[in-house]
């Protein structure tokens, strides 16, 4: 390893070499003669380029018939959502039971990190309060069950929640005048393991009992 003398003696021999070099340069600019055409560098902005895109796609009506077509399509998944895959008419009507229990996957704490409820706690919701109305599940496609829906909502006095699985829930609700529901994505026919509709769900002491029932065309 070089001592801190000699490394300032290598540093000042380096400086003294380079002064020696710059000093040996010319003085004046050197004309190497033209090689080719010369232009300025412009770059065109990027925001400009895409505002100029943008009003050649206005000027042509593409993007007032982009607008108009994106209006028609989220109108029609309003008005007719996606049916909840997997799920048919029912062909033979069977009972089943569903234990809505639920257990708590990880420490529930409060604010000051007491533990309110600790992982594994299992607790039953029917424990603290009861389903108000029946919910029954149809498809809204098929004008039979449509017809069965209304005169289950009859028979139980209109406490019943009727929850589609296809068809258009806003047509029904002008044509019952009464507010319909939409079982986005089939989450509670999923979680409840209904395959037919319709389907009856209602509450038997701290379970529920689900009915699919067999229509009569």
């Amino acid at each position: 390893m070089l001592t801190q003398d000699l490394q300032r003696m290598v540093v000042t021999a380096l400086l003294a070499l380079g002064a020696s070099l710059l000093a040996g340069l010319p003085a004046h600019a050197t004309d190497f003669g033209v090689i080719g055409p010369v232009h300025d560098i412009r770059e065109q902005h990027g925001i400009e380029m895409i505002l100029r895109k943008l009003q050649k796609k206005k000027d042509s009506g593409e993007i007032a018939r982009w607008e108009e077509d994106t209006k028609k399509r989220a109108i029609e998944s309003v008005r007719n959502p996606t049916p909840v895959a997997g799920l048919g008419p029912t062909q033979r009507a069977r009972t089943f039971y569903f234990d809505p229990t639920g257990t708590v996957q990880q420490n529930i704490v409060d604010h000051q990190g007491n533990i309110l409820f600790p992982a594994g706690y299992k607790k039953n919701p029917l424990e603290v309060f009861s389903l108000s109305k029946h919910l029954l599940f149809f498809d809204a496609r098929d004008p039979d069950q449509v017809k069965f829906a209304g005169e289950l909502i009859t028979h139980y006095q209109g406490r019943v929640k009727p929850i589609l699985v296809g068809g258009s829930y806003m047509d029904l609700m002008r044509q019952w005048k009464r507010r319909v529901y939409y079982d986005q994505l089939g989450v509670l026919t999923t979680r409840f393991g209904i395959r037919n509709v319709p389907a009856l769900v209602s509450q038997e002491g701290l379970r529920l009992r689900i009915d699919e029932l067999r229509v009569k065309g």
